[in-house]
């Protein structure tokens, strides 16, 4: 099946009237663009027909509309900080491909958190011994331990505090107190180059956030109990270190090195052939391909075996790499440590978290969602 339908075939197959089918395209529902054959007429990407297809199958009882919100479904959260739209991500309304030609994590920060021109100032936080995600969970879970609660404070107060968060996860990667910009810190701690940095850069921008993902999902459940932005990070920081999330790079290592044990096209075949996923390849909200994929990978000339095995996976599979294997392949540049994505991801992250820990306290609304209990009936007798 091809991956465009015509308008006609869109309308038919979802009941749809022109003026709704465009209005489905004007929000974001549905993805559109040119016909190459024709420039008048417009074709619709068919994975998002296929999702509203089964939407209306299932139908819209409550119970099934909250399971299909939680499985990559439509937003469950009204947000104003970051959406994904036209195959692009935006941070308030501005392409991330474009800020992260020349915008530092710290101006990301004031962006997503609406604070204008806060400063950053230097912290001295005292750091526990360790690997840099063994210090970042440390640390936080300290400061968990100890913070103030979100409630009842200024918006300067609560700015303040975001930095000093963020400050001291920065450090915890960096293993100390530093100065300077955030990407600059952490490159030299980790005995980068300016250019070295410069891509530590654009990779933190890239990262800053990326809407309502499992991570970002534990930030807003803490934030609305009113807990410490530390204990909304650390709730950030357990989810993102799953495999299936900041714990990717992992899995991607293990695929790279399968293919370097037996060739990229048998390593592929043979994954595919269990039906498992190709780690690094292929993302759900970019059938295009991810777009900070494209921007990171295009600051740096990828090594001559991750060429390979891009190009050989793409030719088999049909998929893209995304912003993990291209995290994977500028760790293996810069020669990091295996956690090395991993404490670039979080520390980026870090301001996404607090910027929706921010906007999840001011809607004063506790996120408690209900079960539908699949369980052994009640015995009422």
């Amino acid at each position: 099946m091809s991956d465009w339908l015509t308008a006609q075939e869109v309308m038919r197959r979802l009941r749809l009237k022109p003026q709704t089918l465009y209005a489905y395209v004007s929000r974001g529902r549905i993805e559109a663009r040119a016909d190459d054959a024709d420039p008048r007429k417009k074709l619709y990407r068919a994975a998002d027909i296929g999702r509203l297809e089964y939407r209306k199958t299932r139908g819209r009882r409550g119970a099934t509309i909250a399971e299909d919100a939680i499985a990559w479904g439509e937003p469950v959260l009204a947000s104003s900080i970051t959406t994904i739209a036209h195959g692009r991500l935006w941070y308030r309304g501005q392409d991330a491909e474009m800020l992260a030609q020349t915008a530092r994590l710290e101006d990301i920060a004031r962006l997503l958190w609406a604070c204008g021109e806060a400063r950053f100032p230097t912290q001295a936080s005292i750091i526990p011994a360790g690997t840099g995600q063994q210090r970042m969970f440390a640390l936080m879970a300290a400061r968990a331990a100890a913070d103030p609660v979100i409630a009842g404070r200024t918006p300067k107060a609560l700015y303040l505090e975001a930095a000093s968060v963020l400050d001291g996860l920065v450090d915890a990667v960096a293993g100390g107190p530093g100065e300077g910009p955030i990407h600059e810190r952490i490159g030299r701690a980790w005995g980068c180059d300016a250019d070295g940095a410069a891509l530590i850069r654009i990779a933190l921008v890239l990262l800053a956030d990326h809407e309502l993902n499992a991570s970002t999902f534990a930030v807003r459940v803490t934030a609305s109990t009113g807990a410490s932005l530390a204990a909304c990070v650390l709730a950030g920081l357990s989810a993102l270190s799953g495999p299936l999330h900041g714990g990717m790079a992992r899995r991607v290592r293990a695929f790279f090195d399968e293919t370097q044990r037996d060739g990229t096209a048998r390593a592929v075949r043979a994954r595919l052939a269990t039906g498992a996923p190709i780690p690094g390849f292929g993302h759900p909200l970019y059938p295009a391909g991810d777009p900070r994929a494209r921007c990171l990978l295009a600051a740096f000339t990828l090594p001559a075996a991750f060429a390979e095995v891009s190009q050989t996976t793409q030719a088999i599979t049909g998929e893209v790499s995304n912003i993990d294997f291209a995290l994977t392949a500028l760790s293996e540049i810069l020669r990091l440590d295996d956690d090395g994505p991993f404490q670039i991801f979080a520390a980026a992250r870090c301001t996404g978290w607090i910027a929706h820990a921010l906007e999840q306290f001011q809607t004063g609304r506790l996120i408690r969602p209900r079960a539908r209990y699949t369980g052994p009936a009640p015995d009422i007798t």
